[in-house]
């Protein structure tokens, strides 16, 4: 016999889309089955009064054979023969009475029974477990308990925790959790004993018929040969292995329930693991309910449980009862970080290429919520697209996690520090930057001191700096940055804009080598995996002729600003190209210096933030000089208004398509 379809019992409790999906195939095939059974019952009736009828009309015919002894004919003399004849048909037809009666009666037991069994005992079951399932999960009742739940679950406050309240509403989960699980347990049982016995209901009572009809042959008559007893015995042989093998799997799905039903609390308690969660930070790919945050006004919001699930590049989402899910983010070059909304725990945002503010979700427990994080943060990077995605996944992960050892710097494994990027160790030669020879690569130590604490926002909020700049001026209730505040916006003659998101600063001992830029890198990116940090700021870094400035892209207020002279090294990741550092060095109010770096995520190439530094750097030192200021202005692209052009003429080097990194970018 071919295998039977059989749903898969550890899925019960998951409840996921697909499972949903192969679920009303068994349903579908269930309501097949109970419409062909009325047919099929209808037709072994009508049978069975047939053989009833046939009873009937034998025993009406015996007596009708003997009454004709009794009639009166006008023309009835000599009918002695006739009569004896007729009385011995009329015993033949009394015994063919008696072998019809023992036949509709064995129809009865054998062949019309079995079949009612069937659809009253197994068809009812399968049908009442199928009501008792949808009163605890069906799409009529919209997981009522369930989702009544979770809601309540969900909306616990991260910040004032009540722990009695959050243990009932903890337990009422679990409880309709539970529920539902059984009650799917029980159901998906039905379905799969049904494939075993409607093979046996469809055989049985045709194999009672057959019986049945062989014994009455036999009996009065040897019309049936002796080949069909070799058939019939096998066909009866099968039944029996067939309702064997029922109850071997049968006691193997009680067995296999007991076992799922048996398992920790854990199993049904949300963020059970709260403490130390065991979180998997290689994932590629990853599938789960997700709240989902819509807004259906002007400030109001609704939350949708959802399930989601990523497919190559793609974020997907396939609602109850729908066939396929359809595409909600693209999540290729995206960003995502943990983000505080509506006062709700574990929520997280996915942020665009360009930097426009994506969809808000919320995953159910501090494990999910890091894992979506972390899979979202490997897809972007396009990991999936890697002959061993896997394996790439845990080699970046491992890398970054590698911050108890000192190691050199990312860019180790070159000689020499790339163009535009020393500061201190180039010169201008023919309007190129000629890098001085490269000594020995210095250790960690002798760059950063070890120990030295990591920034993970930016130093000074944006109102605090604009009252230090402003001095006795009355603050903007408004937080806006008026025109006089920086007046080289207006003289500058290099305005260009990139979106980047802050990472971290810290302090270094040396600004000699674009090595403590890679170990700054390195350090502030472990730090983030080690302690779970997600969290970036981002702003617009506008370039200019004079300064650096660090601008909110909501209020447009000015949350860094430093002099370009200051910045005395800059440079880009050599592998992540989007990495991008430099180093200021600033006066103390005790007379001496600090040094301190600055590490960044563009959404374009670092490589073109350098270029539009060390463009302002060469302006800087041309201005000195009218004659070199007209010859850099012949040698470089001007727009109508006098501005340099930067980078959007740039051959690009990346993989990515040129016109998204140029979209990144704005011409002041």
């Amino acid at each position: 016999m071919p295998a039977v379809d059989k749903l898969l019992l550890e899925e019960a409790l998951q409840d996921s889309p697909q499972t949903r999906s192969l679920l009303s195939v068994f349903e579908e095939d269930a309501g097949t089955l109970t419409d062909y059974t009325n047919q099929l019952l209808q037709a072994m009736q009508r049978v069975y009064g047939a053989q009833n009828e046939m009873c009937l009309a034998t025993q009406q015919l015996s007596k009708q054979l003997l009454a004709y002894e009794k009639q009166n004919f006008a023309l009835g003399k000599g009918d002695e023969e006739v009569i004896s004849t007729l009385h011995y048909f009329s015993k033949v037809v009394d015994e063919l009475n008696v072998l019809h009666t023992e036949l509709a009666k064995q129809l009865a037991d054998t062949m019309v029974l079995p079949i009612i069994q069937f659809r009253e005992k197994d068809l009812t079951e399968v049908s009442t477990l199928k009501d008792l399932f949808g009163l605890a999960s069906s799409d009529v009742c919209l997981f009522l308990e369930h989702d009544l739940s979770m809601a309540k679950y969900s909306r616990l406050p991260k910040k004032k925790e009540n722990e009695k309240v959050k243990a009932e509403i903890v337990k009422e989960v679990a409880a309709a959790r539970r529920k539902q699980h059984l009650s799917s347990l029980q159901y998906y049982c039905a379905l799969n004993a049904l494939q075993y016995r409607k093979r046996v209901a469809m055989v049985e009572p045709m194999l009672g018929f057959a019986h049945g009809q062989i014994n009455f042959f036999k009996k009065g008559a040897e019309m049936f040969s002796q080949s069909m007893d070799g058939f019939l015995s096998s066909v009866a042989d099968m039944v029996q292995s067939i309702q064997v093998e029922l109850e071997v799997e049968a006691e193997k799905m009680r067995a296999s329930q007991q076992e799922l039903l048996s398992l920790d609390e854990a199993v049904y308690t949300p963020d059970f693991d709260v403490a130390a969660p065991q979180i998997n930070r290689n994932l590629i790919q990853k599938a789960g309910y997700l709240n989902l945050r819509n807004k259906t006004g002007l400030v109001s919001t609704t939350w949708e449980r959802l399930y989601f699930f990523t497919q190559g590049g793609n974020l997907m989402c396939q609602p109850r009862g729908a066939v396929a899910g359809g595409l909600i983010q693209d999540l290729d070059n995206c960003s995502v970080m943990a983000v505080d909304c509506e006062d709700r725990r574990y929520c997280f945002q996915i942020t665009t290429p360009n930097g426009k503010a994506g969809i808000i979700l919320q995953a159910e427990s501090r494990k999910e919520n890091e894992e979506w994080i972390c899979a979202i943060n490997n897809i972007s990077r396009q990991i999936y697209l890697t002959d061993n995605p896997e394996a790439v996944a845990i080699k970046l992960n491992q890398t970054a996690l590698q911050a108890v050892t000192p190691i050199t710097s990312f860019a180790k494994k070159q000689e020499s520090p790339r163009p535009s990027q020393n500061v201190k160790g180039s010169e201008m030669e023919n309007d190129k930057i000629v890098p001085k020879a490269t000594v020995v690569i210095p250790e960690a130590e002798q760059l950063i001191a070890p120990g030295t604490p990591i920034q993970f926002d930016i130093v000074l909020p944006a109102t605090e700096f604009l009252d230090q700049n402003r001095g006795g001026r009355r603050t903007n209730p408004f937080g806006e940055t008026e025109d006089a505040t920086f007046p080289e916006a207006e003289d500058s003659l290099l305005q260009q804009m990139f979106i980047v998101r802050f990472l971290g600063s810290m302090a270094v001992k040396t600004d000699n080598t674009t090595e403590v830029i890679y170990e700054a890198m390195r350090q502030v990116l472990a730090a983030r995996a080690i302690h779970n940090i997600f969290r970036m700021t981002e702003s617009h870094l506008m370039v200019t002729s004079q300064t650096l400035r660090l601008i909110d892209p909501q209020t447009q207020v000015t949350r860094a600003n430093f002099e370009l002279t200051s910045v005395t090294q800059f440079a880009a990741h050599q592998e992540n190209k989007r990495l991008v550092g430099f180093v200021v060095r600033l006066p103390e109010s005790t007379g001496g210096e600090s040094l301190s770096t600055y590490v960044f995520e563009s959404n374009s190439e670092g490589e073109k933030i350098c270029y539009a530094i060390n463009l302002g750097k060469e302006i800087i030192e041309v201005q000195k000089d009218p004659e070199a200021l007209a010859q850099l202005m012949l040698s470089m692209p001007l727009t109508n208004d006098g501005k340099y052009v930067l980078l959007n003429d740039q051959p690009d080097d990346n993989d990515g398509s040129p016109s998204e990194n140029r979209g990144a970018e704005s011409e002041a």
